[in-house]
């Protein structure tokens, strides 16, 4: 990665709130974090646990936070904000923007578009890329290799990585980010066992995203059996999801790597669920619940509620049962003396 900032077009960036304190004439020719910087480096100070780094870093442009104390070094300069992290985000979505720039409306000539499917004039359409027939595409971006399937539709300003496929009849909302190898519109896992033999449930429903959702790596999400799998507003999901067919998810929810939610359950807005989760069918997790890393879910979670373990309980009474655990082996040890006492008695 090759970059080359100047300050003042750092303070473009962040604009007119941010403060600077101290002085640094070069340009900013890379980004690291406190303890690894040099001069030339941007960094910033985003957690609290890190300042001790602060004293010692040889970053030349540090982010900070505006109850910053601490004062650069020569040839320094910090850059006070209410959130250097988000600061940071804008500074790096400037940099990304410059390294790999939208690329130009078009269609390459290996893509393959079927009669009757509709592609805006300000759509950029990759390599080897296929287009069904009466499948929509907007004003978005699909990069090589990426499958839309019949009466699909792929919203303005989505952009589609490298070998993404939107299965039949699937809507892509507005400025979604589907990452590579993601495959929306699966088919639903159902079966009915008839004479000793699983017989397939057609799954004629389809997948709904709603504007500025997400879609990690790999990740994917059914078809539903008749109705829509929808995904809500702004939710961000990682790599390797599985979201399975007639789920709703609420808005601006975070779903975090390898996490698996079973049939028709159902997500409150800005619900939060920790890595290699699992969520068994037909549950109810309320808004703004919190689901652990690892934790399995077998019964609805009210509103806000906190929850961990296997199975799933209150993560309050999780963590008794943790620190309980742990002192297991001195009960042991005290009961079995206090046995060995009383049998010398008994004796």
């Amino acid at each position: 990665m090759h970059i080359k900032y100047t300050t003042e077009r750092i303070f473009d960036i962040l604009g007119a709130d941010c403060i600077a304190v101290g002085e640094y004439e070069g340009e900013i020719t890379g980004i690291a974090s406190l303890s690894e910087g040099v001069t030339g480096d941007l960094s910033f100070l985003g957690n609290s646990k890190y300042r001790s780094c602060l004293e010692n870093s040889e970053a030349s442009v540090i982010l900070v936070s505006l109850d910053c104390e601490e004062l650069p070094k020569k040839g320094q300069i910090y850059i006070k904000s209410e959130n250097p992290s988000y600061a940071l985000a804008l500074i790096c979505r400037d940099i990304e923007n410059n390294l790999t720039p939208k690329p130009e409306a078009g269609i390459h000539p290996s893509a393959i578009i079927e009669s009757g499917a509709q592609v805006s004039p300000n759509a950029s359409i990759g390599a080897f890329c296929y287009i069904a027939s009466g499948a929509q595409v907007g004003g978005a971006v699909l990069e090589s290799h990426v499958s839309i399937g019949r009466g699909a539709s792929v919203a303005d300003e989505a952009y589609l990585f490298s070998r993404v496929s939107v299965g039949d009849y699937c809507e892509i909302g507005p400025r979604n980010r589907l990452m590579a190898g993601c495959v929306i519109g699966s088919d639903g896992y159902g079966y009915e066992l008839i004479e000793n033999a699983h017989l397939r449930v057609p799954q004629l429903g389809n997948v709904v995203t709603d504007a500025d959702v997400d879609i990690g790596a790999n990740t994917c999400i059914d078809r539903a059996r008749f109705g829509s799998t929808h995904i809500g507003l702004g939710t961000k999901i990682d790599n390797q999801v599985q979201i399975a067919h007639n789920v709703k998810v609420g808005k601006h929810c975070l779903i975090v790597a390898q996490v698996g939610i079973s049939g028709s359950v159902v997500l409150g807005d800005g619900v939060v669920i920790g890595g290699q989760s699992g969520i068994a069918g037909h549950l109810k997790i309320g808004t703004g619940a919190m689901i652990a890393a690892g934790t399995s879910v077998f019964v609805d979670i009210e509103p806000q509620g906190k929850a961990r373990g296997y199975p799933a309980m209150p993560m309050m009474q999780f963590n008794r049962i943790a620190v309980l655990q742990r002192k297991l082996p001195d009960f042991f040890k005290r009961f079995d003396q206090l046995e060995k006492t009383v049998n010398s008695f008994i004796k």
